[in-house]
């Protein structure tokens, strides 16, 4: 009698499942999710976890006061291998003039299964809100933080700025979704070299540059500059691709969570005749402290981490904002106001600890602000997709 059939078989992948966050634990697991995936990947800090909170949760983020998401996790047996969110914002739509979707929070092991159907969950709750389009990643709308890092992961991580291995976007192309449009960042040195290089001397200033002057933040008066601020942002970006208002909430909130961090330094105010013409506004890069502490540290990590911030002991920073009035468009002054605002930000940097900035993002084909920037930079330091599927 011959033996029986054995019946082992090879392990084979644990099965695929794609579930809404509906618990605490889930959500805690959504947020925690890609430090346990990328940890130890050269350029990889993960943020803190009461950051991503603010960012992402009900009753916390700026953004649901119009705004509606969910969230999915991709697990493979007891493991969470992915995760994504979506958005429907109404004022993004208002602005668009088109019923998009956003989709955002997209992380992911290497795994092309388990990115195409986190992709088709996302699109399909989309859909079943009436959406004809989507279009990400965005955390959580488009004043978030835009776009699938492409290239340049060895950069380090950055403020307001997502951070994704080099793998994902080729498993987001396989699954269906097409490039709509490239952000770029890049990296500038702090030095009397950029400062050669960007001054603009005053004498070239046109008739109409005459009254000009420039000012710092109030830290006594921050609410009105960053009413200021999202006022100019909102004139002088309003005819860009992919433009969305920051609203009057989003302001509100922006002052809470730059209080600990910013200085007078940070922002460059040009005014004419008392009128505000121009704005630039720099960030320190939170990474740079909290690098060693992981996403949730501890009590002593905590100390380290407020003594750090109270030092202000900052290695980089980034240009988040750069705008100027959009009826200076086409004018010389118009033209020469971004080069004399950079040039003040490198003077500044004599006197902040920072070494480099990154100026980001930028639209690729914003052809004057890349000729400007690729005088100091000629390369992109990063490349931030977004993509877009019909659904």
């Amino acid at each position: 009698m011959s033996p029986p059939a054995s019946t082992d078989r090879p392990a084979g992948p644990a099965h695929l499942a794609i579930v809404p966050v509906t618990t605490r634990r889930q959500m805690r697991q959504f947020i925690q999710l890609p430090r346990r995936l990328y940890g130890g990947m050269t350029g990889y800090v993960p943020p803190l976890d009461f950051e991503r909170r603010g960012m992402l949760l009900p009753g916390k983020a700026a953004f649901y006061k119009e705004g509606r998401a969910r969230f999915f996790l991709a697990t493979r047996g007891d493991a969470v291998v992915g995760r994504i969110s979506a958005q429907v914002d109404p004022v993004t739509i208002r602005q668009w003039g088109e019923p998009i979707g956003l989709f955002g929070a997209l992380d992911a092991a290497d795994d092309a299964d388990a990115v195409a159907a986190l992709l088709d969950h996302a699109a399909g709750w989309l859909r079943a809100q009436g959406m004809s389009r989507a279009r990400g990643p965005y955390l959580l709308n488009p004043n978030g933080e835009p776009g699938l890092l492409v290239s340049g992961q060895d950069a380090g991580s950055m403020l307001l700025s997502p951070w994704h291995p080099a793998y994902l976007a080729p498993l987001v192309e396989r699954a269906g979704w097409g490039k709509v449009k490239d952000l770029y960042a890049y990296d500038l040195t702090i030095g009397p070299e950029a400062e050669a290089a960007l001054a603009v001397p005053r004498m070239r200033l046109p008739e109409g540059g005459a009254g000009l002057s420039m000012r710092r933040l109030r830290p006594k008066q921050l609410a009105q500059d960053a009413a200021i601020m999202a006022s100019l942002y909102n004139d002088a970006w309003r005819d860009n691709w992919g433009f969305v208002p920051i609203t009057e909430v989003e302001t509100e909130a922006m002052v809470k969570e730059l209080k600990p961090i910013i200085r007078p330094e940070h922002m460059v105010l040009v005014e004419q005749a008392g009128r505000p013409i121009g704005v630039a506004l720099i960030l320190p890069n939170l990474y740079d402290l909290v690098g060693d502490l992981g996403g949730n540290p501890s009590p002593l990590g905590w100390i380290r981490f407020v003594m750090r911030l109270l030092r202000h002991r900052f290695r980089s920073g980034r240009v988040i904002l750069l705008g100027i009035a959009a009826d200076l468009r086409g004018t010389m002054l118009g033209a020469l106001l971004p080069s004399l605002m950079i040039e003040e930000m490198m003077i500044r940097g004599r006197s902040m600890p920072l070494k480099t900035v990154e100026l980001g993002w930028i639209l690729e084909d914003n052809r004057p602000m890349r000729r400007l920037i690729e005088r100091l930079s000629p390369t992109p330091s990063k490349v931030f997709r977004l993509y877009e599927r019909a659904i």
